[in-house]
């Protein structure tokens, strides 16, 4: 039977918080804790992939030692968001000793956010009566999400999404491990994809080398089903120098041809009006209906209409910012 390969996000997990890249600050405050063994309560919030898990794992790595998986207990919240798993399985544990010779167990609530408000209720009780034994960390997109009784029984730590430079190095580090030839090209593919994420930029790299050990720019946009801004931009231009027709089969060369979503491709075109050769109120009214496009977009209406409409919208300005 051949064995499956390890997924590289856990294979190249830190263990410490001092192998956390990015949020240095962050990392130095709860490092603190942890030399102190003093820990509060605490609530994570920021984007995803940006070290809030990690964060939590290797507290509980670094205060338990070999001794820490019993002594954590690591639920999804927006698996089992209802009060019941409050009241049953967080109280349940909580009230219990910690295994060995430690002063407390921590409770993670990933996606803290998702949780019912009478489920949150129920949690803040419970953080309340449970502090000889247990601590907290809960993990969030949204703070404002978290009701404010529990805002105010916690410390917390705002995370910000990773720059260019950090992904960078890990994505380097990864390539050293794997022994794969990683050009500069595919290196910022990887990071505009990413968005400051380090989980999807990881992801999108092991997708790649599944193909060839020497991953490349096309190779990225092949295996992330992301669009190229090369195209985009291609697609803008002919729509703002008049040529509607060549910009509507480049359109639909992408939604048909390359398969991506309407959303996908908005996106894009957000992101490269800002390099386009145009005239500063230009680009803002171009902005302005793009937000108006894709709100279109959620609400059902059909793509490929929208987006030529879009199109048709350029070439309307591009028009007027001739004249």
């Amino acid at each position: 039977m051949v064995e499956a390969e390890e997924i590289w996000v856990e294979k190249y997990r830190p263990q410490k918080l001092k192998e956390i890249l990015g949020q240095q600050e962050v990392m130095n405050r709860l490092q603190m804790f942890v030399e102190k063994k003093s820990l509060p309560h605490l609530l994570f919030a920021g984007p995803p992939g940006v070290g809030k898990t990690c964060a939590a794992l290797c507290i509980a790595h670094e205060l338990f030692g070999d001794g820490w998986r019993p002594n954590l207990l690591d639920l999804n919240a927006s698996d089992e968001r209802g009060i019941d798993v409050i009241r049953t399985k967080v109280k349940d544990y909580a009230r219990t000793r910690p295994i060995g010779d430690f002063p407390y167990k921590i409770i993670y609530l990933d996606e803290s956010d998702a949780l019912t408000s009478d489920a949150q209720h129920a949690l803040r009780r419970t953080m309340e009566m449970y502090t000889h034994t247990c601590r907290f960390i809960l993990a969030c997109n949204y703070s404002s999400r978290i009701i404010e009784p529990i805002q105010s029984r916690c410390v917390i730590f705002r995370f910000r999404r990773l720059s260019g430079n950090e992904i960078t190095q890990m994505l380097k580090r990864i390539a050293r491990g794997e022994k794969l030839t990683l050009t500069d090209d595919a290196v910022k593919a990887i990071i505009d994809i990413s968005e400051g994420d380090m989980r999807r930029a990881i992801n999108v790299l092991q997708a790649a080398a599944a193909l060839k050990r020497k991953v490349d720019e096309k190779t990225i946009y092949e295996v992330s089903a992301a669009v190229h801004p090369k195209d985009i931009r291609e697609m803008l231009e002919l729509a703002i120098g008049g040529k509607f027709e060549e910009a509507r089969n480049k359109l639909y060369e992408l939604l048909i041809g390359q398969g991506l979503a309407g959303e996908d491709i908005l996106q894009q075109v957000h992101r490269e009006i800002f390099t386009l050769d145009l005239p500063e109120r230009a680009k803002i009214e171009l902005i302005d209906r793009v937000g108006e496009f894709d709100f279109r977009l959620i609400e059902g209406a059909n793509e490929r209409i929208q987006l030529e409409a879009m199109l048709a919208h350029f070439g309307l300005v591009g028009k007027c910012s001739k004249s």
